[in-house]
């Protein structure tokens, strides 16, 4: 179900067209980054060899592959090469999805997302098995049920591909990684209703209670940690034993946050985002990135006034999540929000907020009016940044207003002057690698 709606133009030219869009910059952000891996196959055969796997599985067994939902780089080469080493052990690999709520909380969803991802059989050389039955396998010591995915279970062995990241909504020891992968992953909508249902206050105690759980009593060998520089690169894969994952990972949490990029500056009167996605963030918007957090059981990132998102990836499948985040959207956004996507992840989760709809505007620039006129800025010039999405912070454009900090930080570097956003006779933008050609053929 997607929204199908009219917004009163007239009213809103009335009171917005007078606000005027100060002019923006365009920077280049020098991120030190970790080199990404050069042959994924390679590194992955390394690492199998090293973790011990051929020691790990008899031939003929089925192993049950766990891909999730995020939108990890490179991650068909990734599975392929999982695959294959696998098959090379004599054994059969199949592939299940581990991603808890999310395609819908249904079977064909969940095969969907994989395949948004490059995930199918033809091209990871494996079938993918998709459905949503789980089995109770234990209970953590406050009497929480553990529960996984019924087709992992009656697999021979599981193993799965899991990005060690902060998450979007707590912090702690394990954030986003390998025991969340087992404890909602794996536990598909069920499990991950159950460890939510505490709430997110409860979250950084839950997820390695119940993975441990899991550990103990499901046929879990490997799982694939991947790390990730500024550029959604992977620059390290990490084969890790069942046996070692609770104890490697609060340090390998720590290094994925030190490689994560950074808004440079502390504050911002108003942060445009031309488009969020469930492929670019579980919260559509990093929040560690933005400063918006869906719960208040994180913090960190820049103090930003308002918040303005103006289209949603193809990518996403109408997964509007994280939209509550911002204070203003676009009529051509949330006329792509599917309710039937939207609405299971935060239902699962507990925390609606993100699927709120904020203020909904007809155009891009109305959108940007909307946010410097209720930004509260008086004597002096809005501080206003645009960026592409959290996952693209290598360039970005700014109002005048910061050029002096920008000019001051050696990290960062002016490529084109301040100059009137580009807005069509609709009031839209281009998107940023059109406006980046646009530039170009303007020899600035």
């Amino acid at each position: 179900m997607q929204i199908t709606f009219e917004v009163p133009e007239e009213t809103l030219h009335r009171l917005l067209d007078p606000v005027p869009v100060p002019l923006m910059a365009k920077v280049r952000n020098r991120i030190n980054v970790e080199p990404p891996i050069d042959h994924i196959q390679t590194y992955i055969h390394e690492q199998m060899q090293l973790a011990g796997a051929a020691h790990l599985f008899q031939a003929g067994q089925r192993v049950a592959i766990g891909v999730g939902s995020r939108g990890i780089g490179r991650l068909p080469e990734i599975v392929t090469a999982l695959v294959n080493e696998l098959k090379a052990l004599g054994v059969e690999p199949f592939i299940i999805p581990a991603m808890g709520s999310h395609g819908g909380a249904t079977a064909e969803g969940q095969r969907a997302v994989l395949m948004h991802l490059g995930i199918t059989p033809d091209a990871v050389g494996a079938p993918v098995e998709s459905q949503m039955e789980t089995v109770e396998i234990g209970r953590a010591a406050d009497g929480t049920p553990v529960r996984i995915d019924r087709l992992a279970m009656e697999a021979d062995a599981i193993i799965f591909v899991a990005r060690i990241k902060p998450h979007t909504a707590f912090q702690g020891t394990y954030e986003s990684g390998m025991a969340k992968m087992i404890a909602i992953g794996l536990g598909k909508q069920e499990g991950a209703a159950v460890c939510h249902a505490r709430g997110f206050g409860e979250m950084a105690r839950m997820v390695p209670a119940l993975a441990e759980v899991a550990l103990a009593n499901a046929p879990i060998r490997l799982a694939l940690a991947v790390l990730e520089n500024a550029y959604d690169q992977p620059y390290k894969i990490l084969a890790v034993r069942a046996d070692e994952l609770m104890q490697r990972e609060p340090a390998l949490l720590l290094e994925a946050k030190a490689a994560m990029p950074f808004i440079p500056f502390k504050q911002l009167d108003v942060l445009v985002i031309d488009e969020i996605g469930k492929n670019i963030s579980g919260d559509g918007a990093d929040p560690n990135i933005t400063g918006r957090y869906p719960t208040p059981f994180a913090t960190g990132g820049p103090d930003v006034t308002k918040q303005v998102v103006l289209d949603l990836t193809e990518e996403s499948g109408g997964n509007a999540n994280g939209i509550g985040t911002a204070d203003f959207t676009t009529v051509r956004l949330a006329r792509k929000m599917d309710f039937d996507q939207t609405y299971p992840n935060p239902l699962t989760s507990t925390v609606v907020r993100p699927v709120a709809l904020p203020m909904v505007l007809p155009s891009d620039q109305l959108a940007f009016a909307a946010a410097l006129l209720t930004c509260n800025v008086v004597g002096r010039e809005p501080r206003v940044m645009r960026l592409k999405n959290t996952l693209r912070l290598d360039e970005f454009w700014v109002s005048s207003s910061l050029l002096a900090e920008v000019r001051d930080n050696p990290d960062l570097e002016v490529i084109s002057e301040p100059a009137p956003l580009p807005f069509d006779q609709d009031g839209n933008l281009p998107d940023i690698s059109a406006l980046e050609e646009s530039v170009a053929a303007r020899g600035v």
